[in-house]
């Protein structure tokens, strides 16, 4: 019996990477907090905070920054060397931040 090409092709990928935010922490702790925080709450002026942002927000511009479509001096070299899972993985975790908010 012959198992038709979709179907091999489908059984030949692998299973979809499941981000992971405690990877992502890890990751976080080696190369973000310098600019970003610890937790994601910057103290540079020209480093925006991180803590709680969407993850589709923080994939896309992480992926922008591996491309070069979106530039920066030091995010451009931080983002070349990325994954895709190790980006999951790093939005999952600022992401799953919470953060609260005060009105004067």
């Amino acid at each position: 019996m012959r198992i038709p090409l979709l179907m091999a092709a489908a059984l030949s990928v692998g299973a979809a990477h499941a981000a992971d935010p405690v990877v992502g922490r890890t990751k976080a702790s080696m190369a973000c907090a310098v600019c970003h925080g610890p937790t994601g709450m910057s103290m540079m002026p020209n480093a925006p905070h991180l803590a709680g942002q969407p993850a589709i927000y923080l994939v896309e511009q992480l992926k922008n920054y591996r491309s070069g479509k979106r530039t920066h001096e030091v995010m451009g070299v931080i983002a070349k060397p990325l994954t895709d899972a190790e980006i999951e993985d790093l939005a999952a975790w600022y992401s799953s931040l919470q953060i609260s908010v005060q009105a004067p």
